[in-house]
């Protein structure tokens, strides 16, 4: 952390004024009161750009929560609000934004492909995160414009575009605190959907023996209802829905290990390094980023397949927590975050 902190204290004096408009997504407030990880990204690093000394301007939605001016026009995510179509609200919200780019040194988006299509509009420099890809179907509004890319892994980029570089998420280590002792359970936090694994989380957790605490935002109804549901007893398989960010840290602090029994090339992964930053390690399979994101030995390991994972389980008591937590401090911290992105706006501007 003292590296983040006298980076950070030079970018004050270096890079201090820097405007910056921050384009974030209303899918959901900012940050989020529950799942919303894209949110709570931009969140962090609107606050953390704030502290270096850099003039922000937030663009999510007005009920949003920052450090940073806040502007927009959606009062609320479109998620929370049913009487909402989120493909208008989104549009009218970067038209707004884009319509004030002028006033700024350089435009960061958050938002996926919508402000890509109108980049010939935005009249400051554009870098848009590329926080995944819901479709190889949007890579055209990624081609076609005028925006230098970030990515948030090397696993994330695609072939098709130049980057300029890649910031891994940094996360609120304050609001993270340190679990030295854990407890005997598992937890898999994330969507409930098949490409997280949940019913192969579910499977891990009884082959190993071991209590199984269930936290995300079920996204597929169908799966949960077939494969997930029948096994949530509140005995062996808990399920808490989804947790705000207090319980966040309670939920992944009170467990011996996370699964992450991905079945997608895993963009990044924010729970596995919240629950390393814990001290919690993680038990994930070898695919996506996972392989840049979790340091064998160290804060987890890698496996390939249930059996794999289970003996995962059983060996996890050698993970040295206090070292997972110093290894998560050191690479994801918000500092670090910002301090990367201030880079990278310093290299464009």
């Amino acid at each position: 952390m003292r590296a983040d902190h006298e980076y950070l204290h030079s970018s004050r004096r270096s890079r201090a004024g820097v405007r910056v408009g921050l384009l974030g997504p209303v899918a959901w407030r900012t940050p989020p009161r529950a799942y919303g990880p894209w949110e709570q990204v931009t969140g962090l690093l609107a606050d953390g750009l704030v502290a270096a000394g850099a003039d922000v301007t937030l663009f999510a939605t007005l009920d949003s929560i920052t450090a940073a001016r806040l502007d927009g026009v959606c009062p609320g995510g479109y998620a929370e609000d049913s009487s909402v179509d989120g493909r208008i609200a989104e549009a009218m919200h970067v038209s707004y934004a884009l319509a004030r780019s002028g006033e700024f040194d350089i435009v960061h988006s958050h938002l996926d492909w919508l402000p890509l299509a109108f980049a010939e509009h935005c009249r400051a420099p554009l870098v848009t995160t590329v926080h995944g890809f819901s479709s190889p179907k949007i890579l055209p509004a990624y081609r076609a414009s005028d925006s230098s890319f970030v990515s948030i892994s090397d696993a994330d980029r695609s072939p098709d575009l130049d980057y300029v570089a890649t910031v891994y998420h940094g996360v609120d280590l304050g609001g993270l605190p340190f679990a030295p002792s854990g407890g005997p359970g598992l937890v898999s936090f994330g969507r409930i959907h098949p490409d997280k694994g949940t019913h192969t989380a579910i499977e891990i957790a009884r082959r190993a023996g071991r209590k199984l605490t269930l936290c995300g935002l079920v996204q597929d109804e169908r799966y949960f209802t077939e494969q997930v549901a029948p096994h949530i007893d509140g005995d062996r398989v808990d399920f808490l829905g989804a947790v705000g960010p207090q319980r966040r840290a309670e939920v992944l602090g009170a467990a011996a290990a996370l699964l992450h029994p991905i079945d997608f090339d895993e963009p990044f992964g924010l729970s596995v390094v919240e629950s390393m930053a814990c001290g919690t390690p993680v038990i994930a399979y070898k695919r996506g980023s996972m392989p840049e994101v979790v340091d064998e030995g160290v804060t987890g390991h890698l496996v390939s397949g249930v059996d794999q994972a289970v003996e995962a389980v059983d060996a996890i008591g050698a993970i040295d927590r206090a070292g997972c937590r110093a290894q998560a401090r050191r690479r994801f911290s918000a500092n670090r975050m910002v301090a990367d992105y201030l880079a990278v706006y310093e290299r464009l501007i």
